[in-house]
């Protein structure tokens, strides 16, 4: 359970968050904090932790920066985003992120759209982080349309079996990805591996 993560002993040197949801915000300030981490998002979420003394660093849909071991270009997520008190949390972001010889982009919590493409046509990508739990993001189905669009076989599924609305069936999803010749792994709460 996420419950049993020790927040103080994660070790971060940045904290990229795509949009404004508790369930991507919850633990924000403390990570960046106990790491002197910079948090990048878009303007408003980044100020919004920048009023709190936090470093950030503000961007938004299209834009790219060199943060020195590794570049990132902030791409569009079709989701809401709204802090837990109602206020404004910019518009939802995906990442593509490169350093070390290697890519990976992190959809964000989205729906399947055409802006996609582009991530596939400006990154040869070595990783896609999804979503796939379906009712708030796109599902399973529309994660596999996307994983071919972005032109990618090595797939992480994310947002799924957190709350009731999205669980999965594991074995029937990785089937449907294993039948287009996709590797999809569905991470545990707290498991890790070096890509």
């Amino acid at each position: 359970m996420a419950k049993d993560i020790d927040v103080n002993s994660i070790k971060v040197d940045f904290v990229l968050v795509s949009h404004a949801h508790f369930d991507h915000t919850a633990d924000t300030e403390a990570i960046a904090r106990n790491n002197n981490a910079v948090v990048v998002s878009s303007y408003e979420i980044a100020m919004h932790y920048g009023a709190k003394g936090l470093k950030h660093h503000p961007m938004n849909a299209g834009g790219k920066w060199d943060f020195g071991k590794w570049n990132l270009k902030c791409v569009q997520a079709v989701h809401s985003s709204v802090f837990a008190d109602g206020s404004a949390g910019g518009n939802a972001l995906g990442f593509a992120v490169s350093g070390g010889g290697k890519t990976f982009y992190y959809s964000g919590d989205t729906a399947l759209h055409l802006d996609m493409e582009l991530v596939g046509r400006q990154h040869k990508l070595d990783h896609a982080f999804l979503s796939i739990g379906d009712n708030f993001t796109m599902g399973y189905e529309d994660a596999l349309i996307a994983a071919d669009m972005i032109k990618c076989d090595n797939i992480v599924g994310m947002h799924f079996d957190t709350f009731p609305y999205i669980r999965l069936d594991h074995n029937k999803v990785k089937q449907h990805f294993a039948e287009a010749g996709k590797q999809l792994r569905l991470p545990a709460i707290g498991e890790s591996w070096t890509i």
